[in-house]
């Protein structure tokens, strides 16, 4: 695929796998949310296969009439548990420095509850221009296109799909739980090992002219 001419696209990045490490501070939020429940989650295991709507998870340890209750009681604990044990995945706030320093915008779309979502954010000390939760997979598309997004980048099959739906190009990471051959299948255009090849693949993506 062609360069980008200028003006310097938005992209837009994942969050969890693709900026940041939240396994041990989802593993936390299980556990505390079994704790309160009394109901068996393996936390252990939920966290291998990050991506999909926290209430797609739910539904392997609660019955349909619980499910939403879990969900809001998860997301009430997850700010005194998730947050202080997640970090950054390498490279995460320069990718979102490369952009912005090349005039473009960073924004962030993930099917995280978006108050939680920006705790992270804030708490890692990266910087987006915008952040939009609540989406996966397709409807992902929604906010790329309301944001110009050129360019989406994330970890899972379903950013894959976010980013086709808009017409954006597909830059993929192997950080999560998808392998480089799974993200070409799906239909990325490049697969990265992780975000510190960003910049570099940024620049040139962009002719050099940045």
């Amino acid at each position: 695929m062609a360069p980008m001419t200028s003006p310097v696209p938005t992209v837009g990045f994942d969050l969890d796998m693709t900026l940041i490490d939240s396994r041990p501070g989802i593993r936390a939020c299980y556990l505390a949310l079994s704790e309160r429940t009394g109901t068996y989650v393996d936390a252990d295991l939920a966290v291998t296969r990050l991506g999909p709507p926290l209430a797609d998870e739910l539904a392997h340890w609660f019955p349909p009439e619980r499910i939403e209750q879990a969900a809001e009681l998860y997301r009430e604990l997850y700010p005194q548990t998730a947050i202080a044990p997640t970090r950054a995945l390498p490279g995460a706030r320069e990718a979102v420095a490369a952009v912005r320093r090349a005039g473009g915008r960073a924004i962030v779309v993930t099917a995280k509850y978006e108050p939680n979502a920006k705790l992270h954010l804030e708490h890692l000390g990266i910087e987006p221009d915008a952040v939009i939760g609540g989406l996966w997979a397709e409807q992902k598309a929604e906010a790329l296109r309301e944001h110009e997004a050129r360019v989406y980048v994330g970890d899972h099959l379903g950013d894959v799909r976010g980013a086709r739906a808009a017409g954006a190009l597909s830059v993929a990471v192997t950080t999560g739980p998808c392998g480089e051959q799974e993200l070409r299948t799906a239909g990325a255009d490049v697969v990265l090992a992780d975000l510190t090849a960003f910049p570099q693949w940024f620049a040139d993506h962009l002719g050099g002219r940045v």
